[in-house]
């Protein structure tokens, strides 16, 4: 999605409105709101068949690591809201990622009752695990992080599974499975050729896996193609997010049926971005709140 760099990074923000442009009539100065990161044209092949989310005029929004950021027009169309009252700015900015986890869960096939193996214990992985909670399952996380995973049990997941302390991590997620038959449903976030791989082999028969998180440009996976065939296993790409999606994002939010409050370790400043950086990577917390208006 960047197309050149150097350019500005975060998409991941909520605010106060500075200024209008002209034109504008639903919004005013002062109003508290947050924006996706994007948003569709409505006019091309892909939207006018309900599939936004792959518009082939996508206008793309970075640059929120900044006192101030310039929504243009369709994102103010379509998707800036108002953040409710009882909503912190921390919370809000989460609609964006929110959003595209919603989008996931829409294309998985997801009963009551299934089994559904979440890899990767980042915020989006963590998101995955609440609303396959939600939606009935019996959740098994793979991941790394102690925080992160007791978070996970917070937000109704079964049965952890340190990455760090086992070997075959495709052993242990199907060992906590009925007979140990493998998953109902699959769902990769980590973005990793290997463990989209590792995914379809800790699906069972029959199973849904649905691969999220993105990998680098010009990677390939390996399939065992006897597996595939035979297991009728269904593999599902998402990208991104639509509109309604968002939408939906910001209500799951603000009810707290996906507490955002769970995510945010700390509020830092702007001038401490790198130190954000730093402490993620270094598994201190799950997110961190970048305020440029503090010092």
């Amino acid at each position: 999605m960047i197309k050149r760099v150097p350019t500005t990074f975060g998409h991941e923000f909520s605010g106060d409105i500075a200024e209008v442009g002209e034109g504008v009539a639903k919004f005013r100065p002062g109003m508290r709101v947050v924006a996706c990161n994007a948003a569709p044209c409505q006019e091309c092949f892909y939207c006018k068949t309900n599939h936004q989310n792959l518009c082939e005029n996508l206008v793309i929004l970075n640059g929120a690591y900044a006192e101030y950021v310039v929504v243009p027009e369709p994102l103010v169309k379509y998707n800036l809201l108002e953040i409710p009252d009882h909503m912190s700015y921390q919370e809000a900015a989460l609609a964006e990622p929110l959003g595209t986890a919603i989008h996931a869960m829409d294309e998985t096939d997801i009963e009551q009752g299934n089994t559904v193996v979440v890899i990767g214990s980042g915020p989006l992985g963590l998101m995955h695990c609440r609303l396959a909670h939600l939606k009935g399952a019996r959740v098994i996380l793979l991941g790394k992080g102690e925080e992160r995973l007791e978070i996970a049990k917070k937000f109704g997941v079964n049965e952890v599974i340190d990455i760090t302390q086992v070997e075959d991590r495709v052993k242990a997620a199907r060992e906590l499975t009925d007979m140990q038959r493998g998953a109902d449903v699959v769902v990769e976030a980590v973005g990793k050729p290997e463990a989209w791989e590792e995914a379809i082999r800790i699906a069972g028969k029959g199973a849904t896996v649905t691969l999220f998180g993105g990998c680098k440009s010009g990677t390939t996976i390996t399939l065992d193609t006897v597996l595939l065939h035979y297991s009728e296993l269904k593999l599902v790409g998402v990208f991104h997010q639509t509109p309604n999606h968002f939408r939906r994002s910001l209500k799951m939010l603000a009810s707290r049926l996906v507490d955002g409050r769970e995510f945010v370790k700390e509020t830092l400043p702007l001038s401490q971005l790198l130190e954000a950086f730093r402490k993620v990577k270094a598994l201190e917390g799950i997110k961190y709140a970048i305020d440029p208006t503090v010092m």
